[in-house]
């Protein structure tokens, strides 16, 4: 079933409060870069953090996620911090419907023994008490890949190669009438979605790395035997998004950032993406006494744990005339991870190959440029399009952006470079009930908020001189990068730069 969408269409609705709002003053100094970021002080992103907190623990679901009362809540929020601050912005909301699920519960055991699991997005419901879990011996992107066996049980399928609606409809296809999948990295529970509502594809649920290798060696001598119980809620939402365009600097120069506003079902989500969401907040509120050259405009998405559905429907909402006006794009999700590496998307590919439209190179140096001139270590990160950048990205935009971390595995580079838990997960509470205020990481959260502010300040005040040009929508493309990878590092310490 194809996602639905709000019946105005691409129009934004502009709110209410907005007709009444002050001319713009233009006496207010040029945006500068030291004062920007002195202004972004910790106590205040953590008040922010605290009042989504409260937002969510106040509704029944205790989270955020798209549709629920916690995300309108949060939306709320955000509006009215932004139209306090007298009339600086055009505060829009767009509306958005769409398909979220809105409630989830597993219960994996086999031959008796509970396992840690978490449900695929948008499986459908499931109870089968005592029945066969088949391992797959391949990935099961082939239908020839499962077994006859298979036939009424769950079916057990190694993570990689294609989507899991894939794999989930290839096991359907093969009479199973459920799915696990196991993760192929020591990163925690598998966190997967089907990308939709599909009529084809059996329920599914996600383990570790290491509980999958278990059960398929213990497979060779003993019959595994399961019951696997999957409860979710999918319903269809209305949302929206929220737009704030400063009514400074040029339109045809437009610097927009964005975070999502929406949580996954467990949790409060005060990391993901509470942190990005408040980054770019606190910064729109101290940017509010400056002007700029270039137009700031900043986005707060809905329904990105659902598959990116927000962004992606704003930026299909805009003309080609409008997205040429769009010089770059900046993403931050999960800013504040508890065992966090101070990372930046590798916009050139000389880390992971995936390089983006000419200009992305040139943010992720901005970024590498302010972590060094803080004497801070910083690491590459792969700019796949897991996060809201990537319709962006799709679109031809230039993007970038910070990263702190979320299911990767920490490793011993890492651990040299950014001190915490080796073998760790960056984000231990990640997708979970824990994502809450109390597991944030104070510097990584000022470090990289106040990174938000510095990329502000620089193409705000410069008017992007000497970025590149954009003159036509190039997609972004997979080779060499355009640099070496940097060798610098610095001996770990807490800087103090807060």
């Amino acid at each position: 079933m194809n996602m639905m969408k709000w019946t105005l269409g691409p129009a934004l609705l502009a709110l209410s409060q907005l007709a009444a709002a002050k001319p713009v003053n233009n006496t207010k100094p040029l945006v500068n870069d030291k004062a920007l970021q002195d202004a972004i002080k910790v106590e205040n992103l953590y008040k922010h953090a605290e009042n989504l907190q409260a937002i969510a623990y106040s509704t029944p679901g205790r989270n955020r996620v798209a549709g629920s009362t916690g995300h309108d809540l949060t939306v709320e929020y955000i509006t009215e911090q932004l139209n306090a601050l007298d009339g600086y912005y055009d505060v829009e909301l767009q509306p958005w419907e769409g398909y979220t699920q809105t409630y989830e519960e597993i219960s994996f055991t086999v031959n008796g023994v509970v396992y840690e699991a978490q449900v695929v997005e948008y499986s459908s419901n499931l109870t089968a008490t005592d029945v066969p879990l088949v391992v797959v011996p391949n990935l099961g992107c082939d239908a020839t890949d499962f077994p006859s066996t298979v036939s009424g049980s769950v079916a057990l399928v190694h993570r990689g190669s294609c989507t899991f609606a894939i794999k989930s409809q290839n096991a359907k296809a093969a009479g199973a009438i459920g799915v696990i999948f196991w993760n192929n990295e020591n990163a925690g529970v598998v966190a997967g979605t089907y990308g939709g509502i599909l009529d084809d594809a059996v329920p599914g649920g996600g383990i570790t790395q290491a509980d999958g290798e278990a059960l398929v060696a213990l497979s060779s001598n003993t019959t595994l035997t399961t019951s696997l119980e999957i409860a979710t809620v999918i319903e269809l939402v209305q949302s929206n998004n929220v737009i704030a365009t400063s009514k400074y600097g040029s339109p045809d120069n437009i610097l927009f950032l964005g975070a999502h506003s929406d949580s996954v079902a467990a949790g409060p989500g005060i990391n993901d993406d509470g942190s990005g969401t408040i980054g770019i907040l606190e910064t729109a509120i101290q940017l509010a006494k400056y002007s700029t050259k270039a137009q700031v405009k900043f986005g707060w998405w809905t329904a990105e744990e659902s598959g990116l559905l927000g962004s992606t429907y704003y930026v299909e909402s805009l003309s080609d005339e409008e997205l040429l006006k769009i010089r770059l794009y900046l993403n931050f999700d999960m800013i504040a991870s508890p065992n966090y590496i101070l990372g930046h998307y590798d916009g050139d590919g000389s880390e992971f190959g995936e390089t983006g439209p000419a200009g992305s190179a040139e943010a992720e140096h901005l970024f590498e440029e302010y972590y060094e001139s803080n004497g801070l270590n910083h690491t590459a990160t792969e700019f796949n399009g897991r996060s809201d950048y990537g319709p962006f990205l799709d679109a031809g935009i230039p993007s970038g952006g910070l990263d702190a971390g979320a299911d990767e595995v920490k490793t011993q580079e890492w651990v040299d470079q950014f001190g915490g838990t080796l073998g760790a997960i960056l984000d231990p509470n990640y997708h979970s009930a824990e994502d809450d205020v109390a597991n944030l990481n104070e510097f990584c959260f000022g470090v990289m908020s106040k990174g938000i502010a510095h990329a502000v300040a620089t193409y705000g005040a410069s008017g992007f001189e000497g970025f590149p040009e954009r003159e036509t929508a190039a997609k972004r493309s997979v080779g060499e990068g355009t640099k070496a990878k940097p060798t610098h590092k610095y001996p770990y310490r807490f800087p103090t730069i807060l």
